[in-house]
């Protein structure tokens, strides 16, 4: 069965190896998203973000912490985190589509991009970071 689905979801965990999640791909209205399942929480990414994160970190070329905040809470210049959310990426704002529930992009797409094979991360405690695989 194929990986990545709502039948067969990769099973991840955040930077740290803290907290357990699952993601799958989905559709919805048309567009290609990214579900992410964190315990009741379900959160929703556009999909474009992995392929638009991966041209960001190889344009880099160098270690971008992840910087994870809630939506309700400014992210950390520089970050993973900020890219995700700033009016300057590729979408012109937020990649998380659940108004309350956008932020954590530092935390949960990071971990999908390593499964993927399309980014390395630090595996620590905190202040983690990634970069791209080309």
């Amino acid at each position: 069965m194929e990986q990545g689905t709502k039948q067969n979801p990769w099973q991840l965990k955040t930077a740290p190896g803290t907290a357990e999640y699952q993601m799958y791909m989905d559709e919805k209205e048309g567009h290609k998203i990214i579900v992410c399942v964190v315990g009741k929480t379900i959160l929703h990414y556009d999909a474009r973000c992995l392929e638009d994160l991966h041209a960001y970190l190889k344009s880099v070329g160098d270690w971008v912490e992840l910087g994870a905040a809630d939506e309700q809470k400014p992210a950390k210049e520089g970050t993973v985190e900020a890219w995700g959310r700033a009016e300057s990426n590729p979408i012109g704002g937020w990649y998380g589509l659940k108004k309350g529930f956008r932020g954590r992009f530092g935390m949960y797409v990071p971990p999908l991009m390593e499964t993927l094979g399309l980014a390395e991360l630090t595996h620590e405690a905190k202040g983690n970071k990634m970069r791209a695989i080309s």
